[in-house]
Formats: structure tokens, sequence, C-alpha cells
């Protein structure tokens, strides 16, 4: 059984879960108003990880016993200057992550929380891969400085992301 700090801890994460789908889907939609189909692909599919991420914690709590408690979601922004700016929000939103799973560890370590422990550890992987692929993307974005055709080239690339196997 989960106790009730780990228990609280884990739903205030689901709403931290659930804000990234929300914030990677404002993003979709300030891509597709601009035309970036590609780059609004991603984000929807980047959502929906998001979604699913919340979803692993929200059975994950059901499984041990406890109850989940859905808090309220954030507004994200709707509107950036450009899609270096997005994407750079994205890595520093996917650090900000990474900082709650590691403190979610931290109290698991504490509260010698064997099974949150193990599911967190699939957490801290998932975070190293999502830091790499928003870092990779803002610095292709660096070498062709957000201009034209370039831009159009890693739209198209961004498009052909496929679903949960990427």
């Amino acid at each position: 059984m989960l106790s009730k700090t780990m228990q609280d801890a884990i739903n205030e994460q689901i709403m931290h879960e659930y804000y990234s789908s929300y914030l990677y889907l404002s993003m979709a939609a300030y891509f597709e108003a601009h035309n970036l189909t590609g780059f609004g692909h991603w984000m929807r599919i980047q959502s929906d990880e998001e979604r699913g991420h919340a979803m692993k914690f929200f059975d994950f709590v059901l499984d041990r016993g406890g109850s989940v408690v859905l808090h309220a979601i954030a507004q994200p922004p709707t509107d950036w200057t450009s899609s270096m700016e997005v994407f750079k929000q994205v890595q520093e939103h996917e650090q900000k992550v990474t900082s709650l799973i590691n403190k979610l560890y931290k109290l698991a370590l504490k509260e010698n929380d064997y099974p949150t422990q193990v599911l967190l550890h699939w957490y801290i992987n998932e975070q190293v891969e999502e830091e790499k692929n928003a870092a990779q993307i803002v610095d292709h974005l660096q070498l062709i400085e957000d201009r034209g055709t370039a831009v159009l080239m890693l739209d198209k690339q961004l498009g052909k992301r496929g679903g949960e196997a990427d």
C-alpha cells in the first residue's frame, strides 16, 4: 500500500504529466496554425505520450490501493515567436519534469517504497530520452537558424514520427 505522502506526491505528478500533455497540444495548435503540420504532428504525438505517462501513474496508484485525486491543470501558453522558442521551451520543460521525477524518486527512497522506486526507474530512463530529443531539435534549429527551406525540411522530417515506438 502507498503511504499518504507518496500517494499525494504521485497525484501531484499526474497533474504535471497532464499539464505536459496540454502544453504540447497547445504547441501543436500553434504549429498547425502556422502551416507547420510536421511540427504539429510531432507535438500531438508528444502530447499523447504525456497522457500515457499520467495514466501509468494513475494505474499505479490504484494498483497499490491508493486514491487518485486529480488536480486542476493550468492553462498552457498559446503563442510563441518562433519554432526555436517553442523547442527551447520544450527543452526547459523536460528538464523541469526530470527534476520532478528525481524528487519523487528521492521520496520513494526515503519511504523505502521499493515498488515506486522500480516504477520510477522507467520514468528516469524516459526522461533521458525526452531531454535528448528536445536538445537535438534545438540544435538542428540553431543550425538552420529558423529560416525558410531548412525549416520546411525539418517539418517534413518531424511529420514522419511514428507513435509509441519512437
